[in-house]
């Protein structure tokens, strides 16, 4: 369709010299357009650069970009890991290729592309890629040649837009008739305000390249006109083309990868919803952090060659044998199959524990306890599974639960489970910026929560339609967007049993997904780890038999998460009165009154509690240091805990038998030992964690002098390496994560750990650290925890941290320090020069034990540690202040 349009210079022979782009893979062709009139195209084509190492291409990557950017925007693509042709294209009145002075519609463009590809007798296999609008463009084409079509690979784009949807804000703004021209062609704003969402911003050189084929009004008129053409209205004459991709795409069975930047003002989340919705069998990887240019603010292309070579191998087709990432618990020795729930429903219809308490709520501030009885308990969960399934809460759907530890938790979390729903597990302890980032990536259909969760979620735009817990007040229902509430759905559950229509349905499948529970993020975003109904039952299987959890005792869950494990046991449970965000607050009185109200439960903390239990024992009364003696088992998880700490801890719960048991969120109970297993294990390089817990393997990928693994897999004693797990309670997959699922899945049937250790000649695993802080120095490689115990042997050192500066085969050492006298809980504190007599010590200590020279010594009040267990040290931030405080510059922690 023709516009009045002056026209302007066919492309030169070529675009100038770019950073990071080969000019040999810079070309241009000439090709017949829609009208059929002949066009001149700039393109970048990989083939030249093939031919040059005589690699033979295993097919095509067919590369589109959106608006405003060109095909400067895949020059990561060209790399000799990708053994495929690429060919980025620039679109007709974009970047280097012709300005026509025609105005090109959807269609136009996808047959612009198509004759451009006829020219270049471009033939299967191939991959489509696309971005922003070229994500569209790129589905056209493979609609139309999905002959050719050998995979699919979208980057923050859109396939649908809903009549009467709002445009998202940004695009309204540049759409407004006033300011289309203004921001697109007469100025540069809108390529300008593109390129300023990463965040970090650009280097100059890349925002240059990327303004270089856009400098005057005339060549930003394709701007102006990508624009103009977005179908947001029924009487747009692109809309029906939109409306034949986004139907026709449901079609398109081949391999598909999503890749996602969450910050895209534009092309957020929810069209990343709407697009695995349509194609559910799609690989989706999430980049927390980045933004709408994602391929700019992220190993975009390091993720499509790993893609590539597990989908298609050496070949152009996929794969045989269907998913190339395969459960790691597929290769264990399984679990007995356990129904989630069963085991209150077992309780609940026995009359000698019907009405024996399953859940205890403590009263705070005076308030008398409540205890909620198998019997109650199993009806109410029977009953909201009804409701919620009345209400439409349908099998598959994600229910993000926010919730307090308590009855009212663990009914709606075993409802979800009975029903099929899958239980969204993301706790308040990862704090409001995690928190937020856990409940948007897991993409809820539903959220069910207190009411400052709801607060929380209205206010920052949280998906999924709402639920309370009690029923709210007509005015606070509505201003929070709540459909309905538990109360309500339980009541209607209950209505419906009395009538005989209570819910029916069978026990879901034990491979359907049950739960999205958030690790800790001790290590970066905190990532949703998916577990199937099996999964999940062999992890309660697990955790239980370690820990040698029995039924009649009852379990105080000093760390919130772990209250959700007793009613899957059928064993009562407690939280302490505590902060559930803070762990490591937890007192010594407020655990023995949780003790009590159970008689002689088993106790579970978080690490960072230990200490602080210790520290107020003198405030125990006697009814405390009774309650307290009759604990017949403790243990704690999330970091390893030093012997003398549990022997500190014995003379608080002197009868009980003191377990620290090795796992992690993906995979809970890995190995376990107790306090006279670690003194028997005497001293060592890192923390002895025990031994294998049933059903369980451990295996040791061995790295080389730069801390890097080299494939070779090990269970002889002292190689050292990442610590490898394989077991029936592993993980199924990290929640669109693929690049993440396919990285602690790179050693076939062994879920990679991150973690850092070696095998002793008694099978016993011994924890050094994680494979990230892994010390490459030039003496060797060290790991962490060998040069922290070094340092903690000092007697005025509480805890100290191990941080590298430098590059990595010549790393030098910095340690950080807590001292017993300077300890202050809290926040991080920016660290000080040691006193000198101090700095000897503790460099004298690391010498002997590790034979390193410390670069420096420095103390502070609180080290960084994990927002949720506050007890994993941040390396990676004490690194990042070492870094620059080294190089002279002003650094916080």
């Amino acid at each position: 369709m023709s516009a009045a349009f002056a026209r302007t210079p066919r492309a030169a022979a070529g675009a100038p010299e770019l950073p990071g782009v080969d000019p040999r893979a810079s070309r241009v062709v000439e090709a017949r357009d829609h009208d059929g009139e002949l066009r001149s195209w700039h393109l970048l084509d990989s083939a030249p650069l093939l031919a040059e190492r005589g690699v033979t291409p295993r097919g095509t990557l067919l590369a589109v970009h959106g608006n405003p950017t060109y095909s400067f925007l895949y020059r990561s693509l060209i790399r000799e890991d990708i053994p495929w042709r690429v060919i980025a294209v620039d679109q007709l009145e974009m970047g280097f290729s012709e300005r026509t002075g025609t105005e090109r519609r959807l269609q136009d463009r996808i047959t612009d592309l198509s004759l451009l590809t006829d020219t270049l007798s471009l033939r299967g296999p191939v991959v489509t890629v696309g971005h922003d609008w070229g994500g569209i463009v790129s589905v056209g084409w493979a609609l139309d040649n999905r002959h050719d079509v050998a995979g699919m690979i979208l980057t923050n784009t859109g396939i649908h837009q809903e009549l009467g949807e709002s445009l998202p804000r940004a695009l309204q703004l540049a759409t407004a008739p006033a300011m289309l021209p203004l921001s697109t062609s007469v100025t540069d704003a809108f390529l300008r305000t593109t390129l300023a969402l990463s965040n970090p911003p650009l280097p100059r050189e890349v925002q240059d390249a990327y303004l270089a084929p856009y400098r005057t009004r005339a060549r930003r008129r394709g701007i102006e006109t990508f624009v103009a053409d977005i179908p947001a209205s029924a009487n747009h004459p692109s809309r029906a083309t939109l409306e034949r991709l986004a139907g026709g795409i449901t079609g398109m069975d081949v391999p598909t990868l999503f890749a996602w930047g969450p910050r895209d003002v534009t092309f957020s989340d929810h069209y990343l919803r709407d697009l695995v919705e349509r194609v559910p069998h799609a690989d989706a990887h999430r980049f927390e952090g980045a933004s709408h240019l994602v391929w700019e603010d992220a190993d975009v292309a390091g993720l499509v060659s790993d893609w590539l070579a597990r989908t298609f191998g050496d070949a152009g087709g996929p794969r045989e044998g269907g998913d190339t990432l395969r459960p790691v618990s597929n290769y264990a020795q399984q679990a007995p199959e356990m129904h989630l729930g069963e085991a209150i429903s077992r309780r609940a219809s026995d009359p000698a524990t019907a009405r024996l308490p399953a859940v205890v709520e403590l009263g705070e501030d005076g308030e008398p306890s409540r205890e909620i009885s198998w019997s109650l308990l199993a009806q109410r969960t029977e009953d909201i599974a009804a409701g919620m399934r009345a209400h439409g809460i349908m099998p598959g759907d994600r229910v993000s639960v926010l919730i307090t530890p308590g009855a009212d938790l663990t009914a709606v979390l075993y409802a979800c489970l009975r029903l099929g729903a899958v239980a969204v597990i993301a706790d308040a302890g990862l704090g409001t910026d995690g928190l937020t980032r856990a409940v948007v990536g897991s993409h809820p259909d539903w959220i069910i929560g207190i009411e400052k969760a709801l607060v929380g979620a209205r206010t920052l735009g949280w998906p999924g339609r709402r639920i309370s817990v009690p029923q709210l007040p007509t005015v606070d229902r509505a201003a929070l967007g709540v459909d309905t509430s538990i109360a309500e759905l339980a009541t209607q559950g209950r209505e419906m049993r009395a009538l005989g229509a209570s819910l029916d349905a069978p026990w879901p499948d034990q491979d359907a997904d049950a739960a999205v529970l958030f690790t800790s993020g001790s290590t970066g975003p905190a990532k949703g780890a998916v577990l199937t109904h099996r999964q999940m039952g062999a992890m309660f299987a697990a955790v239980g038999d370690t820990l040698e959890l029995e039924a009649d005792r009852g379990l105080v869950a000093g760390f919130a998460p772990f209250a959700l494990l007793g009613p899957a046991l059928g064993a009562p449970s407690v939280v302490p009165s505590m902060d559930i965000t803070r762990p490591g607050d937890l007192t010594a009185p407020a655990l023995a009154a949780a003790v009590d109200a159970l008689g002689s439960p088993a106790v579970f903390t978080a690490p960072a509690a230990l200490r602080n239990i210790i520290d107020t024992a003198d405030d125990l009364d006697e009814t405390g240091r009774a309650a307290l003696a009759r604990v017949p088992s403790f243990f704690s998880a999330g970091a390893p805990i030093p012997a003398p700490l549990l022997r500190e801890l014995r003379q608080v719960m002197p009868a009980a038998r003191a377990l620290t048991p090795y796992g992690m969120t993906e995979c809970l109970a890995v190995a376990a030992i107790d306090l006279e297993g670690i003194e028997a294990a005497g001293d060592g390089a890192g923390v002895c964690v025990g031994r294998a817990v049933a059903r369980t393997e451990i295996a040791i990928a061995v790295m080389d002098e730069n801390g890097a693994t080299t494939g070779e897999i090990s269970t002889d004693p002292g190689r050292t390496g990442e610590i490898l797990v394989r077991a029936p309670h592993v993980r199924d997959r990290y929640l669109m994560l693929w690049g993440t699922t396919a990285k602690a899945s790179r050693f076939e049937g062994w879920h990679a750990t991150g973690d850092v250790g070696h095998l002793d000649e008694s099978g016993r695993l011994w924890v050094e650290g994680r494979t990230a802080h892994v010390l490459a120095t030039a003496d060797g490689l060290v790991t962490p925890v060998r040069v922290e115990a070094a340092a903690e042997s000092v007697p005025t050192v509480r805890r100290a941290g191990a941080a590298a500066v430098g590059p990595r085969g010549t790393q030098q050492v910095v340690v950080v320090l807590e001292t017993e006298d300077g300890y202050r809980p809290g926040r991080a504190r920016t660290p000080r020069p040691a006193e000198v007599p101090l700095q000897e010590a503790v460099r004298h200590a690391v010498q002997q034990a590790t034979g390193l020279e410390i670069a420096a010594v420095f103390t502070t009040a609180s080290l960084p540690t994990d927002i949720r267990h506050n007890s994993k040290i941040d390396r990676a931030k004490l690194s990042a202040w070492a870094e620059q405080t080294l190089q002279g510059r002003k650094a916080g922690l």
